[in-house]
């Protein structure tokens, strides 16, 4: 079967220099799918899979150039960046990634928690300034910080842990205690953990429901001085909201690795049946990433060599697995 792999990075290359698929034919590109990539009228006949990372746009205008396409296999959690609709109507299978690095980003929470609650970005910012300021570097010891998760899911418990190792206090807020839970964090009503967290991280999937699940209203709940590390997707948080916080003082910090490329940009997101600008939100970000008690980072907190190879597994027996007719990862 011809596949035609899209957005392929170096840190990828090694994957399949070591790795064999002798029942694929795969033609490899750096750049990514979208309605301005030209290919040749073999490549758009031959083509019977697609596999792309999130920067990828696999509209309908692109998906109709393919005439003989019978998978979309993209190389990540999220598939917005695919026109399900178009795919479920040609009957084309879309296949995604499950959970692949939740240590990697449970780890890069913690990092980018230790960073804020110690200032090193003010500290680092000031020394290549030469000047130095200590009484504007103090921070607090982890065992006297109370950590509140949102979203406890794979991420969350490994981060939970990691959190309970610095004897850190843990909340979680989740609709169903889970056994994973037992010793390592307390289960609480969402409000109460808005109220009792010096620290609130956030990461879980994002669902309409869900959207801006941190707002103007929850802020005002939180802790005056509290800090919010958010390393999932940009539409869980009204940036904002966290912006005026951040300029009076409620939230005294805040991490944030989820602006991807259409956000930086300036586009449109779809939500729902709806268009939400994010004009406005480009804006803001500027004036984020500004801010000396911001750390703003390009959704890179699975970024490791070895989340990188489990992606890359996932995906490539994702597509032999749908070949023997499995249905393993399948979306639509």
């Amino acid at each position: 079967m011809k596949v035609l792999f899209f957005d392929l990075r170096d840190s990828e290359k090694p994957y399949f220099d070591t790795n064999e698929f002798c029942d694929l034919n795969i033609e490899f590109f750096e750049e990514s799918l979208g309605e301005n990539t030209k290919l040749s009228e073999e490549q758009y006949r031959e083509a019977d899979i697609l596999c792309v990372y999130r920067s990828s746009m696999l509209t309908e205008k692109v998906l109709k150039k393919f005439p003989n396409l019978r998978i979309v296999s993209t190389r990540s959690y999220n598939f917005n960046h695919i026109d399900l609709r178009y795919c479920k109507e040609k009957n084309i299978a879309v296949l995604n990634v499950g959970q692949y690095g939740e240590k990697a980003v449970a780890q890069y929470g913690l990092g980018l928690i230790i960073a804020l609650i110690r200032r090193i970005k003010e500290a680092v910012t000031d020394i290549q300034n030469h000047r130095v300021n200590p009484k504007l570097y103090e921070g607090k010891l982890l065992n006297n910080i109370t950590l509140g998760i949102v979203g406890c899911g794979k991420v969350g418990i490994e981060l939970a842990k990691i959190a309970k190792n610095f004897d850190m206090k843990v909340l979680v807020s989740s609709y169903k205690e889970k056994p994973s839970f037992d010793g390592v964090c307390n289960v609480v009503q969402f409000d109460e953990l808005l109220s009792m967290s010096d620290v609130i991280f956030l990461h879980m999937p994002y669902t309409i429901e869900n959207y801006q699940i941190i707002g103007k209203d929850e802020i005002a709940k939180m802790k005056f001085g509290v800090i919010i590390v958010n390393t999932s997707c940009v539409d869980l948080l009204d940036i904002e909201a966290l912006y005026n916080a951040l300029e009076s003082g409620k939230v005294r910090a805040a991490g944030l690795d989820i602006l991807d490329s259409d956000f930086v940009k300036g586009k449109s997101k779809e939500l729902g049946n709806e268009t939400m600008s994010t004009k406005n939100n480009t804006k803001i970000t500027s004036k984020l990433l500004e801010m000396p008690n911001v750390i703003i980072t390009p959704h890179i907190a699975y970024n490791t060599v070895d989340s990188i190879n489990t992606v890359l597994d996932i995906t490539m027996n994702n597509i032999r697995d749908f070949c023997k007719g499995f249905n393993t990862n399948r979306i639509i």
